[in-house]
C-alpha cells in the first residue's frame, strides 16, 4: 500500500542542505509536500568538528532533531538524518560512513528510520608541516569538489576554518599556520553541502527508507514493515548442503511487531555450487 502520507506536508530538520538529494525522492517516493525547516540549528546537538559533542547516540539526536523543528515549524511530519564516521566495524582498515534517517509522523504516532553503512567516504585527517604535504592529502581525498578543514592541531578549535573548497584559500591559511607554528591539522569537512560522498550515501539512505514506509503491514495497514533479518541456508544445487545465502528473510511490523517469514527472498531455491563451502571450499 503507498500513498500513505500523500499530500502531507514534511519538513527536513537540516542546515546542512540535505534537501538536494532528499527533497525530489520523497517527493517522488511518498507523495509528500516538502520544505526545510529554516532557522533550525542543528549544531547544538553536535558537530563533526568537535566544537560541540555528541552526547547522545545517533537515533537519539536525529530524533531530537525532529521533535526541535516540531516545535518550531508546527508540522506533524519530520524526517531528519544523522551520520557517523570512523572504522569500519568489520573492516578496520577501512573508514565507513553510517548514516540514520528517522521519519517521525507524529499524527499516526509513528516513527520509522533506516540505518545505511557505507564504505564510500573519503574521510580522513593528517598533520602536515608543509604545503606540499597538505596538497597531497587535499588531492587523494577529492579537493576542491569536497570541502576541508584546517585547525592548528588536531584536538584544538581554536582558529578552525570550515569549508574550504578555494585552492588559493587553503595555501593562504596553511601558510599563515605555518609562519607561526611548525605544523598544522588537515581533515574532510564531513557536513553534507561540502561533501559529495556523503551526499551520496545519504540518498542512498533516502531510497532506503522510502522502500520501508511504501511498505505496509498486512495486520494493522501501517507503514514501516520491513526485513530486520536474513536465515541463511539455502542449499547448493550439486551437493545440497546449506549456504551462507539467505533462505529466508523475517519481516517485522515497527508498529504493531507483526511477523512473517518470506523463503527465497531472492528469488532462487538453490545456490550456485561456487559459493557452497564444501563444493567450493
Amino acid at each position: 500500500m503507498s500513498g500513505f502520507f500523500e499530500g502531507r506536508q514534511l519538513f527536513i530538520a537540516s542546515m546542512h542542505q540535505k534537501e538536494q538529494v532528499l527533497q525530489p525522492l520523497l517527493e517522488a517516493g511518498l507523495k509528500v509536500n516538502v520544505a526545510v525547516a529554516d532557522g533550525l540549528n542543528t549544531d547544538l546537538l553536535g558537530t563533526f568538528s568537535g566544537e560541540v559533542a555528541r552526547i547522545a547516540d545517533p537515533l537519539t539526536t536525529a530524533r531530537k532533531k525532529c521533535e526541535l523543528a516540531m516545535e518550531l515549524t508546527g508540522c506533524d511530519l519530520v524526517l531528519a538524518s544523522e551520520g557517523s564516521f570512523g572504522a569500519h566495524p568489520a573492516a578496520f582498515f577501512l573508514p565507513a560512513n553510517e548514516e540514520w534517517l528517522l521519519l517521525l509522523d507524529r499524527k499516526n504516532g509513528l516513527e520509522i528510520h533506516t540505518r545505511h553503512l557505507s564504505t564510500a567516504t573519503n574521510f580522513a585527517g593528517q598533520e602536515f608541516s608543509n604545503l606540499e604535504e597538505l596538497e597531497a592529502f587535499a588531492s587523494r581525498v577529492g579537493f576542491p569538489s569536497h570541502g576541508l578543514i584546517l585547525r592548528r592541531s588536531k584536538d584544538n578549535p581554536e582558529g578552525i576554518l570550515k569549508g574550504i573548497t578555494d585552492p588559493d584559500q587553503l595555501r593562504t591559511a596553511a601558510q599563515r599556520f605555518l609562519e607561526t607554528q611548525s605544523s598544522g591539522f588537515v581533515e574532510t569537512d564531513m557536513r553534507a553541502m561540502f561533501n559529495p560522498s556523503r551526499m551520496q550515501v545519504i540518498q542512498e539512505t533516502a531510497q532506503l527508507l522510502i522502500q520501508k514506509l511504501n511498505s505496509c503491514c498486512p495486520s494493522c495497514q501501517l507503514p514501516g514493515f520491513a526485513v530486520t533479518a536474513a536465515e541463511s541456508g539455502l542449499p547448493c544445487s550439486l551437493c545440497g548442503t546449506p549456504s551462507s545465502t539467505a533462505l529466508a528473510h523475517l519481516l517485522v511490523c515497527s508498529h504493531c511487531q507483526h511477523q512473517e517469514k518470506v523463503l527465497f527472498p531472492h528469488g532462487k531455491k538453490t545456490e550456485d555450487p561456487q559459493y557452497c563451502q564444501v563444493c567450493n571450499p
